[in-house]
């Protein structure tokens, strides 16, 4: 996640500043950002904006992540009746 949000450098003025051609690394540094940084941000907001189809949106990343912990969950959730099962088999086993 980017350090400085596009809400707080005020995305309209990026949005302005990058479409009068505004070069991104003058902007990087009066903002105090590396260039790269600030060029994955502006395309992160046009992915958001639907201007990209190559990104995903951050709204689908967080949909990701969220579902990876989700699977992650259930599958720690489904690893207990393994190992009890496990447990009792190997005591009637024993019996």
């Amino acid at each position: 996640m980017c350090p400085i949000s596009l809400a707080s450098v005020g995305e309209a003025c990026l949005g302005n500043a990058v479409a009068q051609g505004c070069v991104i690394r003058r902007l990087a540094e009066q903002l105090g950002v590396h260039h790269e940084a600030l060029t994955s941000w502006v395309r992160q907001a046009e992915a958001d904006a639907g201007e990209r189809t190559d990104r995903t949106t951050s709204e689908m990343a967080e949909e990701n992540r969220r579902l990876r912990r989700e699977v992650a969950e259930l599958r720690r959730a489904n690893e207990i009746p393994k190992a009890a099962s496990a447990y009792f088999a190997a005591e009637l086993c024993a019996m």
